[in-house]
């Protein structure tokens, strides 16, 4: 009944839709000049061309016109769009934490620049960048409606320069239209940039946005009119082909794993709106290693993808269905798999295609294939992974997206089981966004198919929220199968039923030291279906939160929880550890506080210290971080996490540790060094990863990584690498 309910909401509920007005507008200039890109804009063809002006303040106040203004001008000729950015400041005492490419954004100076080239508010292209010139660029997908919609692993070639004056600096920037997809005969893309700037304390928008709405959201956009409509997208193909050499050597197993790999991707662009990605033999070694994570809990965790064969387009593929419970594509599942003894490993990648962009106006198409190796001796057969998404737009944001995801393995094996030998998930979501991006929310109904599956083999759900300046509220909840699975899924738990409502009320003082303030209470609760709907899990979520006009951020929460656990379990994850007895319940309270200095700093840190019950025993945790920013070239950081656990006899007590002290220097743009220590004694694993970087070419690199892992009891050696890889990015 409660899988119908879900499903009739999704399809009957009324929502009211407002719209943004009087968006702002300008004109690019079609030119036939010769433009240098120096950070001087002397050419006369600037003096002439429109402005984007008149910023708002975003923060600290979001009612006034900025007080360091920002001019910027854009012309384009058949090949490239130009722009010319001026930016007034008080001084020259800019904050650069780094020179190397990609940096972030907040708590430093910097201009970002966002086009929406297809004018659907879902998806758009930034360029960005600093006084002293570094560049960044991101995707920006979902209508930038959070953090999981900004990928800054993204790459594509283009110039830009910049040059500090008395009182203002400039940025100079090319960006070819082969780095833009758009329809053939635009003449208008929408357009917005924000601005960071730290020696007043203010950050601004061309297109005004209320503060309760995300700085890159894609709801509030102004036009840039072309002056004569864009032609034919003339994109080159690229290849880029790699060659990576591995001295390594696994102590543990005695085994010598140096090796010499060739392979690459091609880009090949498919009109003016798709991308045909080709990668064979690829190399998905880490270059850039993951953080290490303290896991509590009985449940898997996920880490982001960093591969760049997956990133382009990819919430085409990944955003489906719910990211906490149950996506039903998680693209980092391909590439490794479970050994004979149960043990993660990697999996070879033979090759694989990746078809994905804008088919028309309205339709967006993606369509993966991938094929992975066996492995006979650790009884690992070899799959072919594919994943089909169409989707259409609806209303002005909104969009309805089909996915169909099939794992299958065509050999005959010995060690396959007729239930592994496929498993299909099929599934439909209503992604919802209002013009101004008041209403959100998400709907959707997946289902799985295997051999003997069983019968409980869906999953859906909603998540239907309202923003404003002063009142939030979320109707959120899904429910998740017993047989439902999706082998290249996260799929945290399945057989529950979750409802996870939420509310806030916030508060914008006009007077004192807070800039903004508020409530929220959020209670989370989980059914079990097979136990007779038994309420096995919930957690009641109370906070409090501020961010002072100074951006330092404060906050207080309390955690009521309640878990009955239906298996034993050992929170410590101990070896041999006595664990918590099943088929028993625990109500546990718990508080924590935080908080985050002023990242403008030369030296910052967050402090968050948590104590109170947990499971039967108490829990004493405290998270924290801190960095020391010798600009341009030094930053310095160190994260910390413990947890100090202890339970009544004959349970295990222990005391958890992790620490990740990391250095990177950036000798100039184009050579960078970084160095990670990852401390921790729950994996039982000290890690080094070191890795120089340069940049010799546009989105060329050779990659120097040295990795090395020590068991943290006796320090002897686990895993030992030097990694020399060199990847050329060649248009043809």
């Amino acid at each position: 009944m409660l899988r119908k309910l879900f499903v009739l909401v999704a399809i009957v509920i009324p929502l009211a839709l407002f719209s943004q007005t009087n968006p702002k507008t300008f004109t690019v200039k079609y030119i036939d000049d010769i433009i240098k890109v120096d950070g001087i804009l002397d050419e006369s063809a600037w003096e002439t061309s429109e402005s984007a002006r008149d910023f708002h303040q975003y923060f600290p106040s979001d009612t006034t016109l900025a007080g360091q203004q920002t001019d910027i001008k854009m012309m384009y000729d058949n090949t490239t769009l130009y722009v010319g950015i001026r930016m007034e400041t008080e001084g020259d005492d800019y904050i650069i934490p780094s020179l190397q490419r990609d940096y972030r954004a907040g708590g430093n100076d910097n201009i970002s620049l966002m086009f929406d080239t297809f004018n659907d508010g879902t998806n758009a292209f930034l360029f960005g960048m600093n006084p002293y010139g570094v560049r960044r660029e991101a995707l920006i997908s979902n209508g930038g409606s959070d953090n999981s919609g900004f990928t800054t692993s993204w790459d594509v070639k283009w110039q830009g320069e910049a040059k500090i004056y008395d009182g203002y600096y400039v940025c100079e920037i090319a960006i070819p239209l082969t780095s833009f997809k758009f329809k053939q005969g635009e003449t208008k893309w929408r357009f917005n940039s924000y601005r960071f700037d730290m020696q007043t304390n203010e950050t601004s928008t061309w297109m005004k946005i209320p503060q309760n709405q995300g700085i890159f959201n894609l709801a509030f956009m102004g036009d840039m009119v072309f002056e004569k409509p864009l032609g034919k997208s003339r994109t080159p193909m690229a290849l880029i082909p790699y060659v990576n050499g591995i001295l390594a050597k696994d102590y543990e197993k005695n085994e010598d794993l140096s090796t010499i790999g060739f392979g690459g991707d091609a880009k090949i662009s498919i009109g003016n709106g798709m991308n045909l990605d080709v990668t064979l033999n690829p190399d998905f070694s880490n270059v850039e290693v993951d953080n290490f994570v303290t896991n509590l809990t009985r449940f898997e965790v996920s880490l982001p993808e960093r591969r760049q064969f997956f990133i382009d387009n990819n919430d085409l593929f990944g955003s489906f269905g719910n990211g906490r419970d149950a996506n039903p594509f998680f693209s980092r599942r391909i590439g490794i798999a479970e050994d004979k003894d149960g043990e993660t490993i990697e999996n070879g990648i033979i090759g694989g295609i990746r078809l994905s962009g804008k088919l028309n106006k309205n339709w967006r198409l993606g369509l993966l294939n991938i094929q992975t190796e066996e492995d006979e001796i650790n009884e690992i057969p070899s799959n072919n992974n594919t994943v089909l998404a169409l989707q259409k737009k609806m209303f002005s944001r909104s969009n309805l997206s089909f996915i169909f995801v099939n794992r299958q393995t065509f050999g005959e094996y010995d060690f396959v089981e007729e239930i592994d030998r496929y498993n299909r998930v099929v599934g439909l979501d209503y992604n919802l966004a209002s013009p101004n991006n008041t209403w959100t929310g998400k709907f959707f109904y997946h289902k799985a198919f295997a051999h003997d599956i069983g019968d409980k083999d869906d999953s859906g759900g909603m998540d239907l929220r309202y923003n404003s300046r002063y009142f939030n509220f979320g109707v959120r909840g899904n429910f998740v199968g017993e047989d439902f699975r999706s082998d290249l899924g996260f799929i945290r738990r399945e057989d529950i039923v979750a409802a996870r409502p939420f509310a806030e009320l916030n508060f914008w003082p006009k007077k004192g030291k807070l800039n903004t303030h508020g409530f929220r209470f959020s209670p989370n609760f989980i059914w079990r279906p097979t136990l007779d709907y038994q309420n096995t899990d919930y957690t009641i979520f109370s906070q409090w939160e501020g961010q002072f006009k100074t951006q330092e951020r404060i906050a207080v929460r309390m955690f009521n929880r309640y878990t009955y656990l239906t298996e034993t379990f050992d929170p410590t994850g101990t070896d041999d550890g006595v664990e918590l007895p099943a088929n028993a319940g625990y109500h546990y309270t718990s508080y924590e506080t935080s908080f985050q200095s002023d990242r403008r700093k030369v030296f910052s840190f967050s402090l968050q210290p948590g104590y109170g019950d947990f499971y039967n025993g108490k829990r004493y945790v405290f998270e924290g971080d801190m960095s020391l920013r010798l600009q341009p070239t030094v930053f310095i950081s160190m994260g910390v996490i413990y947890n100090s656990i202890k339970l009544p006899e004959p349970y295990e007590s222990e005391d958890i540790l992790l620490l990740s002290p990391r250095i990177n220097i950036t000798f100039n743009k184009s050579i960078f060094w970084s160095t990670l220590i990852q401390y921790g004694n729950q994996l039982d694993n000290l890690g080094f990863n070191s890795r120089l970087q340069w940049r010799f070419a546009p989105l060329s690199d050779l990659f120097l990584v040295y990795n090395d892992n020590y068991f943290v009891n006796n320090f002897m050696p686990r895993s030992r690498s030097i990694n020399l890889k060199l990847t050329y990015w060649l248009n043809i």
